[in-house]
């Protein structure tokens, strides 16, 4: 059987054997998009160029891209779902269209020696029904060409119009937009202005009825059909026939038709495998193992439990070598909730609590199954992902204990969205771990009444700051303004040094000195910390320009200003830039340059918490700055 490297790699050949390009994977965190928190599919990186910019490398692409997606995190259970994954694609810009797509899609499914060698007879297709409300007619020209596909291999396929009726011995089946339209915001209604989409048509393996998959699901009442949710039939890849772009009179062609494919690796060796649990591919395989060693139960004990750990675990590790580290806010909350899913699973699973540097060696099997892939250097990538990870599991399970037991005590009745928020707060439970908690006793989380309480919390604790200045410090002197452009050169040169997943935490200004709480998972060197005052103070010297500037949000995040707390932010907002090297939203003031900051020392830095650092640092007028703490 073909491994899941193997496959990436005949994948990547077919498509340069037909003048394709490889091009690279982008980041999980997107670097210029401010619309979503992190890539979720092959497309968002390529919108500009659907939209008609020229690629520096041609027309013709493919790629494999690693994907993160928030809304999978309550699916992961069952046997296809996971939040991380990598999606194989290629990529069509104004060149070759359906017809050749749909042609050598089949020969690489199909074809045994430069492809997969599926058994085409258990290959399903779903095609677009057409939508008369925006005037866009059924796609029967896919129909035709899938049909041309399976006749040359002696294969009937019959098209179905009616797909929840059952499988009515069709072959290819029509759904609406709903299931066969494509856009990052979903159908055509929910597209905004400006959006390009289109039809598409996705290819499902059949892993049979001799599962009794469909049976034993919940769907076991309704009929069985390609995009049934019971199991049966895994969606392979999915060709989007990016040919429209919605206006505010509805939607008209693009000037180039184009094509976006994209299938998930993971569902692509599971059915290489004949199985129908991705759980049981060589991308889980070895994570799963360790995982039985670890706990002593058998996967077949507690699948979904195990398949949690699993996926969160690899998911985890992708994002802290992108940047990303456990926090309360964006993208790092999403770490922090992967990682305490993982925690609770664990100790569920186990019946205790697991040591958290036995995390390390599910994390190594992690970057040993992408060892021989560009996303990461595992070397370099192992230290760093291991501190994080150990950290918040020893963060964690300081309370997982105690919060389970406290949990445990509380009989269904007594579980309301007070209690929920008791054991939020006091415990650092995410309300979504919550809710699972109170569904294992059959009890439904009042959300609403939790966010009321949430609320009614956040209202009372920001009473304490009415007085603060508009900017974040606590008087508006020269001296404190000085500080505050020095915590922006502070900002820019600790990423500069340890790199982009350093993100400001905190501040404080005093008319004395600046403190600054960053994420960060180690102790800074001392070649480090003398690294960051040279680059500070030589931008100092350099007498940079402070620029204010008035502009949007959205328009201030896509020219790369730094903004960790974008919420605190109005949609017009300020943003201060510093000469070209530094650009951040922020309510002020700042100095005019930076040569009036005289000389900076970093006096002190120490831990503020687990994975954040804090730095003191002092201004001097002179040249002369004493070293004193």
């Amino acid at each position: 059987m073909l491994t899941a490297d193997q496959i990436r790699t005949r994948y990547f050949d077919f498509y340069l054997s037909r003048g394709h390009n490889i091009i690279p994977s982008a980041p999980l965190v997107p670097e210029n998009d401010p619309t979503t928190l992190f890539t979720g599919s092959g497309m968002q990186p390529m919108v500009s160029y659907l939209l008609g910019q020229t690629h520096p490398l041609g027309t013709r692409l493919v790629d494999s891209q690693k994907c993160f997606r928030t809304q999978d995190i309550v699916e992961v259970g069952d046997n296809r779902h996971d939040t991380f994954f990598e999606m194989l694609g290629n990529w069509s810009l104004g060149d070759y269209f359906k017809k050749e797509q749909i042609s050598w899609l089949f020969k690489f499914l199909t074809e045994p020696k430069a492809g997969l060698g599926l058994d085409p007879s258990r290959l399903y297709i779903s095609a677009f029904a057409g939508n008369s409300d925006i005037n866009i007619p059924r796609d029967e020209e896919t129909v035709t060409f899938w049909q041309e596909q399976f006749s040359s291999v002696g294969i009937d396929a019959l098209a179905v119009k009616d797909p929840e009726k059952g499988m009515q011995r069709g072959r290819i089946f029509y759904y609406d937009d709903t299931k066969n339209w494509w856009s990052r915001s979903g159908t055509p209604a929910q597209m905004p202005v400006g959006e390009p989409g289109g039809p598409d048509s996705e290819v499902f393996f059949d892993f049979g009825t001799h599962h009794q998959l469909h049976e034993n699901s919940p769907f076991k009442n309704q009929p069985c059909h390609p995009n049934c949710d019971c199991g049966r039939f895994i969606e392979l890849g999915n060709s989007v026939f990016m040919t429209y772009l919605k206006t505010n009179t509805g939607f008209v062609p693009l000037e180039k038709k184009n094509i976006d494919f994209g299938g998930g690796l993971e569902r692509i060796a599971a059915a290489v495998l004949d199985t129908p649990d991705i759980y049981r591919t060589d991308l889980y395989s070895p994570i799963i193992s360790r995982l039985e060693e670890i706990t002593g139960k058998a996967y077949s004990q507690d699948e979904k439990a195990m398949r949690v750990i699993a996926d969160h675990l690899k998911a985890s590790v992708f994002l802290i070598v992108d940047g990303v580290r456990p926090g309360n806010k964006q993208q790092d909350y999403y770490l922090r909730r992967l990682l305490r899913r993982v925690a609770v699973k664990s100790y569920q699973l186990k019946g205790q609590i697991i040591d958290p540097s036995e995390f390390s060696s599910i994390t190594d099997k992690v970057l040993d199954i992408y060892k021989n892939t560009s996303y990461f250097n595992s070397s370099n990538s192992l230290p760093q992902v291991n501190d994080v990870v150990r950290e918040e599991m020893i963060k964690f399970t300081r309370s997982l204990d105690k919060g389970l037991k406290e949990f445990n005590k509380y009989s269904p009745v007594q579980l309301d969205a007070k209690t929920a928020f008791n054991l939020y707060q006091t415990l650092g439970f995410p309300v979504e771990i919550i809710e699972e908690l109170y569904l294992q006793k059959n009890v439904k989380l009042d959300r609403e009444e939790f966010d009321r309480i949430f609320k009614s919390h956040q209202d009372l604790s920001r009473t304490a700051s009415a007085g603060m200045f508009k900017g974040g410090l606590a008087d508006d002197s020269h001296t404190v303004v000085r500080y505050h452009t020095a915590t922006h050169l502070l900002h820019q040169a600790l990423r500069d040094v340890l790199g982009s997943h350093v993100q400001q935490k905190g501040s404080n200004i005093t008319a004395e000195r600046l403190r600054f709480d960053f994420s960060h998972p180690a102790r800074l060197t001392p070649e480090e910390t003398t690294k960051v005052e040279l680059i500070m103070n030589q931008k100092i010297s350099e007498n940079l320009t402070v620029t204010k500037m008035e502009m949007s949000k959205t328009q201030a995040l896509s020219q790369g200003a730094l903004a960790f707390f974008p919420e605190k932010y109005p949609d017009n907002t300020s943003v201060y830039k510093i000469g070209d090297y530094s650009m951040e939203l922020c309510g002020g003031p700042h100095v005019n340059s930076t040569g009036e900051l005289g000389r900076i020392k970093i006096v002190k830095e120490e831990s503020a918490g687990s994975g954040i650092r804090r730095i003191y640092a002092r201004l001097s007028d002179d040249k002369k700055i004493h070293n004193e703490h």
